[in-house]
């Protein structure tokens, strides 16, 4: 396990030097637009949504001044009831928005770029190898859903340990404090580090169930490649975009240590390059 930890950290350097020697560097162009597109989407559409949620509320606290005896000195009131209800929710949605962000900005990022991904770390085992796969549509798509998919195990089967560690903590606030978040910590490094590592297993034609088994079996290889991505989304703030730059290296770096591990050269389902 240590010594694969060992070869997951020592592929990073590698992965940088080849995607800026190896002309590689334009795929960090797709974090910038996806970063873009969150910050319009975003707060677009918290500023509609929130809009909405105020103009329910207004109406819904509205009194007019002829309903009944006394609302028209209860109308004031109501209206700025509305206005506070309004302001709260706007707030609300605002935290929401982050606190989302922060807990599953990772798995957002994986989902998104997934078709970037799929492509760069295929494009990096012919570098490093030879091994050349001709385009097809159809394999693409199914690389890509299949990067879906797993992104989306990993992030249910890692709430249920959130969820596990919060019980936990209820009854012994030991494990709910520092063993709890370093535990977690790890489980999300070794989740992302499967998600990157996948796409490359999916083209030595390895099933869910075997890529899940060859991950147990190199659990220090998937912790390495995915702690990096884990460490950039604590920075406050701003870890989600950066971290989807970082995701990048990953994927190349998790290619580079699959290779030192299987020796990609020898996988059957791969043309060599003449």
């Amino acid at each position: 396990m240590f010594k694969n930890f060992g070869v997951g950290l020592r592929a990073y350097g590698k992965a940088i030097e080849l995607v800026f020697s190896k002309h590689l560097w334009w795929c960090l162009l797709f974090p910038i637009a996806l970063n873009i597109v969150f910050l319009v989407a975003g707060w677009l559409g918290i500023g509609s949504l929130s809009e909405y949620v105020e103009t329910w509320l207004e109406n819904l606290l509205k009194i007019d001044k002829d309903s009944f005896w006394g609302a028209e000195f209860l109308a004031p009131v109501s209206n700025y009831l509305a206005g506070i209800a309004g302001g709260i929710v706007w707030v609300l949605l605002k935290f929401i928005f982050f606190f989302v962000f922060a807990y599953f900005g990772g798995y957002i990022i994986i989902i998104c770029l997934s078709p970037v991904f799929a492509f760069l770390s295929e494009r990096t085992e012919e570098l490093l190898t030879g091994n050349e796969y001709p385009f097809n549509g159809d394999q693409m798509m199914r690389d890509v859903v299949r990067g879906v998919l797993i992104a989306f195990r990993n992030l249910f089967i890692e709430l249920g340990y959130m969820i596990l560690v919060f019980i936990l903590g209820l009854f012994i606030p030991f494990v709910g404090g520092l063993v709890g978040s370093v535990f977690l910590f790890v489980i999300s490094a070794y989740f992302y580090g499967f998600s990157f590592i996948d796409y490359t297993n999916e083209r030595r034609r390895l099933t869910v169930k075997q890529s899940v088994n060859f991950m147990r079996q190199n659990k220090g290889l998937a912790i390495a490649n995915g702690l990096i991505f884990s460490l950039f989304l604590l920075i406050p703030w701003c870890g989600v975009t950066l971290s989807g730059f970082v995701a990048i290296f990953s994927v190349v770096a998790a290619t580079i240590s699959i290779h030192e591990v299987v020796n990609l050269s020898n996988n059957p389902y791969a043309k060599k390059k003449s």
